[in-house]
């Protein structure tokens, strides 16, 4: 398959391949990070930890010091899976460490001492996992064409919402849920944390089992033979090509920057939507603690569900129209929530503002893969990693900002809004893509 066979011949068999890699890798997303093992490092492995600094303090600094090793790394890893055309190998090898990382949190007991191998684990889990998002998203022009890549991507953050949903029930119901010393239908002890580890070792299974498709499903990239250069540098070398494609990129297409940096600050808003939410639903709108994990799936399932939807319009429209719209009505549907009050408000609203979500994501990886040269998908979305990470901060000190001002949670919705605002500024002078997103890496 060479260069200009990129994205045809795909077949249903390898876009669902594709997509069940999404569905597993919401093992590390929703069960790791966000729901079940970050809080279980917090509440009760580092509850009793000594001295004045928090567990959560820590955690904050152990993913912050994983961000800044992705901005770093993300970029070159990217470009040399493509040079040396070992998309799918890279994608492997990443993947099977992050299984081997989330398997190993069996072993972080609840009590303190095990805190620091925990937040370990945690952390470069977290470097692993996004490292390995970079050759998947770069596989993105394999399994689409022109014509369908909007929908193709869809389906792939459709396939991670849902996905999410599914483990998350299945971890709540039959490990978690229930009081006393035993939890869940499988009656597990929670002695030195039993239940919550075998959670991790199950999440660990579950990404392995998914991601098998599309590791022998999707062929190999070839080598880029128009970088020869690339191919051969060594791993340190490599920082030398990137800094001189950089340059070549900013004088030939700053529209690629331009957009670089436009969904950094929008995909951070985005990213505060749903890391606030639960907060805002328990501080500010009276929701029942008990409830908010039945907000968060119905916020998984509408947001899947409309990323599923608006692949459509992608196809059809362009991107940056799905972008551009996504981002307006989730500013009016946040502006909203600023004067309302109660449940059944954030039932509506909320539920309403996670309905964009999913398409804004969706849409703007297909933004990239559209202006993104043949050959340099890996290199764009290492840049795409990178970028994200360097504005990830915003979103939330804004939000801690406005709360901290105006004495209220309700008001660091503000600070979201103006972070999803800023990005769609940044947008709307970016050039949309071209309908047909073949370009030669000449282009460059």
């Amino acid at each position: 398959m060479g260069q200009a066979a990129i994205g045809t011949g795909v077949t249903r068999r390898q876009v669902f391949a594709w997509g069940l890699w999404d569905w597993g890798s919401a093992a590390f997303n929703a069960v790791i990070v966000t729901f079940v093992f970050s809080v279980y490092l917090t509440d009760a492995v580092g509850d009793d930890l000594p001295g004045s600094i928090s567990a959560s303090t820590w955690l904050g600094w152990s993913l912050g010091a994983s961000g800044l090793l992705i901005a770093v790394l993300a970029p070159v890893t990217g470009q040399r899976s493509d040079a040396t055309g070992h998309r799918r190998r890279s994608l492997t090898l990443l993947t099977a460490a992050v299984v081997v990382v989330m398997a190993a949190m069996f072993l972080v007991e609840d009590r303190y001492e095990f805190l620091w191998a925990g937040l370990a684990l945690l952390g470069i889990g977290s470097v692993l996992f996004t490292l390995a998002e970079v050759p998947y998203s770069a596989m993105l022009r394999q399994v689409s064409t022109p014509e369908n890549v909007g929908r193709v991507s869809g389906f792939g953050w459709a396939m991670g919402y849902f996905g999410g949903i599914v483990l998350l029930l299945v971890c709540y119901f039959g490990f978690i849920a229930g009081d006393g010393d035993t939890r869940g239908l499988l009656g597990l002890s929670t002695d030195g944390g039993f239940n919550i580890r075998m959670v991790a070792l199950v999440a660990a299974l579950w990404f392995a089992a998914f991601a098998i498709p599309v590791l022998v499903t999707v062929p190999e990239l070839p080598r880029a033979e128009a970088d020869p250069a690339a191919a051969r540098a060594g791993f340190f070398a490599s920082y030398g090509v990137l800094w001189r494609d950089l340059r070549e990129l900013w004088a030939a297409d700053r529209r690629t920057v331009g957009f670089l940096l436009a969904s950094a600050l929008f995909r951070d808003g985005l990213a505060g939507v749903f890391t606030f939410g639960a907060v805002l639903a328990v501080n500010v709108y009276g929701i029942a603690a008990s409830d908010v994990l039945l907000f968060g799936v119905a916020a998984n399932v509408v947001s899947g569900v409309a990323a599923l939807a608006a692949g459509r319009f992608d196809d059809t429209l362009g991107p940056k129209t799905v972008i551009v719209a996504s981002l307006a009505a989730m500013l009016v549907a946040g502006t909203i929530l600023l004067v309302v009050s109660g449940p059944v408000a954030f039932w509506v609203f909320g539920l309403l503002l996670c309905v964009f979500v999913g398409p804004a994501q969706s849409a703007s990886r297909t933004f990239l893969v559209r202006i993104t040269p043949n050959g340099r998908e890996g290199q764009m979305f290492g840049l795409y990693a990178t970028t994200g990470r360097a504005v990830s901060f915003l979103a939330p000190t804004l939000f801690g900002l406005f709360a901290w001002a105006f004495a209220s949670d309700r008001a660091g919705i503000v600070g979201l809004l103006v972070v999803l605002g800023l990005g769609l500024a940044a947008v709307l002078p970016v050039r949309a893509p071209e309908r047909d997103y073949r370009r030669e890496p000449s282009s460059v």
